[in-house]
């Protein structure tokens, strides 16, 4: 197994440098440039030319790569044309929110999708299956912005139970339960979002695969030995449908770190997605090609992540 995982470790080296060369040529046929919309009109053609040979935005497509990708591989990824500082350090700041959020919302998604899924299959064709189609209908075909917009108004300004933005109370010291607290009920709102429009898939693969495994042969046979119907359900229905779903929980988690720009955009949270939103309107290349590989980079790691999660739920699969 481990052979099997540095094997895919060290496939993911070409796809990460083919991957940064797209993200590299798209990023460089974007319209304008970092000075572009942000001069001065007093200011003389002749000083923004010297200030675009200065930031390098001059040089040719091919020797900005290479020296990009050189200083990438030493760990520097250039500075931001706005905020002035170290890519890295602004990432840093970043990164750590997001993960939480994306952590939290990964729990809420389960927390909600497992129960329903499973009553969903057990009790096929009764009003509580109706029940959970429907609700998996209305979160798949809301739109995200909408219920994160409804979410809000609601409990952020109509009832005033939840913060509307940030992190965390800044009036709050570090290391106390009140911070602690605080954080959480900062995250409510984008994980609930998150959680409730995810759950779709989780729900329907989880109900199909309850469905099909209670007339396979095992569970005949377990409930002609006697077993009680709880254990069953428990010790070989569950267990068997929950398979495909292990498969996508490495994937679930990397995708809710590089696709969270809508709730942190709207709920002003100030993560990666918020900062990968700015970083384009703002034309600020050195983040936005940054923060682009670091969520390709992201996807192959949830996929392989999720073959080796696959492996433990599952001992009949090996990886050859």
């Amino acid at each position: 197994m481990w052979k099997t995982i540095l094997r895919r470790t060290l496939l993911m080296i070409p796809q990460i440098i083919i991957l940064s060369i797209l993200i590299f040529i798209l990023a460089e046929m974007m319209p304008g440039d970092a000075l572009t919309g942000m001069i001065d009109p007093n200011i003389s053609a002749e000083q923004i030319a010297a200030q675009r040979e200065k930031l390098g935005l001059n040089k040719p497509l091919v020797e900005k790569y290479i020296d990009w990708i050189w200083k990438a591989l030493q760990g520097d990824f250039g500075r931001s044309f706005k905020h002035k500082l170290p890519v890295t350090e602004i990432i840093g700041q970043r990164i750590m929110p997001t993960v939480w959020l994306s952590l939290f919302t990964t729990f809420l998604l389960y927390a909600i999708a497992l129960p329903l899924g499973i009553l969903a299959g057990r009790y096929e064709g009764t009003k509580l299956d109706k029940a959970v189609n429907v609700y998996t209908f209305i979160s798949y075909s809301i739109p995200t912005f909408v219920l994160a917009l409804l979410f809000l108004w609601f409990f952020g300004y109509h009832t005033g139970m939840l913060p509307t933005r940030g992190t965390v109370d800044p009036t709050l010291q570090p290391g106390t339960f009140a911070y602690l607290l605080s954080r959480i009920q900062h995250m409510i709102m984008p994980a609930m979002t998150g959680a409730l429009l995810g759950t779709t898939g989780v729900i329907q693969y989880l109900r199909s695969g309850v469905i099909d495994a209670k007339t396979e042969d095992y569970v005949r046979t377990a409930r002609a030995k006697g077993v009680p119907e709880k254990v069953v359900y428990r010790r070989h229905i569950f267990r068997n449908s929950v398979l495909p779903i292990a498969a996508f929980v490495g994937y679930q988690i990397t995708s809710l770190i590089s696709g969270s720009i809508i709730m942190e955009r709207i709920f002003v949270y100030p993560g990666m997605g918020q900062l990968f939103y700015t970083s384009i309107t703002g034309r600020d290349f050195p983040v936005m090609v940054t923060l682009t590989l670091l969520f390709g980079t992201m996807a192959l790691l949830g996929t392989l992540l999720s073959d080796i999660i696959m492996v433990f739920v599952d001992p009949r699969i090996r990886m050859r």
